[in-house]
Order: structure tokens, then C-alpha cells, then sequence
């Protein structure tokens, strides 16, 4: 495998990471929504596991391989919390060991924000993802389905954000997140 694979072209595990972020996002946001009727966030389980989970943990892995630290701590440590939280789903758990489940990975969300150099967008996704994981943190320990619906808005938005800025950077359009000159680069 050719570690020296730029980001923004079509073998990037950078893009493929970002596009399996974006669609877990939707979907996880779309289910805590209620926006399709008898769709749930319940209904994203497989997809946040598979995807979400597995292959982003596998894609962060092999971003660390390839020299690329802060995608590798993105995909792996988000892999952590989709496979968590799907594992975990269906599970008869308190509000407050829920809430406190989404606090501490809005703490990791709020670490990629802080870390992310891709700039503005790239730091858009992260800065979506902390705020949505702590209204859902909140939700839970209030019990709020308002909450938790406007939880899954800023999730489906953040996870537009992603999807967009990996296709962006796989099309090479000109909004590709951090793109610089000749070479454009996924959230990260």
C-alpha cells in the first residue's frame, strides 16, 4: 500500500474517512430527528457500527500509518464512539450514564475543533459535532425529546458538512476543506 497517497485524490483514506463520518452523522442525526416517520436513531445501528465504527477505526489506523496524526486520532477516536454507542444501543442504561457517555466524547469533538488546521470548515465539522453530542448529552440528563431533536438537526448538519467537504476534495471543487494550491485535503 502506497503510504504516500495524497489527501483529495481517489485513494484517500482521508475522503473515505470523512465520507463514512458525514453518512453516520446523517443517519444518526436524521433517527434522533423523527423527521421520517418511524425512522430512529435506533435504525442507524448498523451503519454506526459498521461504518462509523469499524471502518473509521480501521481508516484512523492506517491515517496514523500514513503520518497523518490528527485523522488518525479523528477516525479512530469517533470509530471508538460509534462502535460504543452502537454496542450500547437497545441497552437498558440511566439517563445520566448515557449523558455522561455523550459528554466525554463531546470532549474528544471538542479537542478535534480546537486541533483541526484545516481550517474554518474543517473546524465546522467538529465544532457541529461537540454541540450536537452535548445537546444530547443534556437531553438525556433532562429527559427532553426537544433536545434531543435539535441534537440530531446539528448532527445531520455536521454530518452534511463532512460528506460535502470528502466530496469536495474527491470531485477537486474548488470549496475542498484546507485546499491549498494543487492539492486538496479532506476535514482534518
Amino acid at each position: 500500500m502506497d503510504n504516500g497517497v495524497s489527501a483529495g485524490s481517489t485513494a484517500s483514506t482521508s475522503t473515505l474517512g470523512n465520507i463514512a463520518l458525514g453518512l453516520t452523522l446523517l443517519a444518526f442525526g436524521i433517527g434522533h430527528t423523527g423527521i421520517l416517520s418511524g425512522v430512529t436513531a435506533a435504525h442507524s445501528v448498523s451503519l454506526a457500527m459498521y461504518v462509523g465504527g469499524a471502518a473509521l477505526f480501521l481508516l484512523g489506523l492506517l491515517e496514523y500509518r500514513g503520518g497523518n496524526g490528527f485523522n488518525g486520532t479523528a477516525f479512530a477516536g469517533l470509530g471508538i464512539f460509534w462502535f460504543t454507542w452502537a454496542k450500547g444501543a437497545g441497552a437498558t442504561v440511566s439517563d445520566e450514564a448515557a449523558g455522561t457517555f455523550l459528554v466525554l466524547f463531546a470532549m474528544l469533538a471538542l479537542t478535534l475543533t480546537l486541533a483541526a488546521s484545516s481550517g474554518l470548515f474543517g473546524q465546522g465539522v467538529y465544532a457541529l459535532l461537540t454541540l450536537s453530542l452535548l445537546l444530547l448529552a443534556v437531553a438525556a440528563f433532562a429527559d427532553s425529546g426537544g433536545l434531543a431533536k435539535a441534537g440530531g438537526w446539528v448532527a445531520a448538519v455536521s454530518g452534511l458538512l463532512a460528506w460535502y467537504g470528502a466530496t469536495a476534495a474527491l470531485a477537486n471543487w474548488p470549496m475542498a476543506m484546507g485546499r491549498t494550491p494543487g492539492r486538496a485535503v479532506a476535514a482534518g
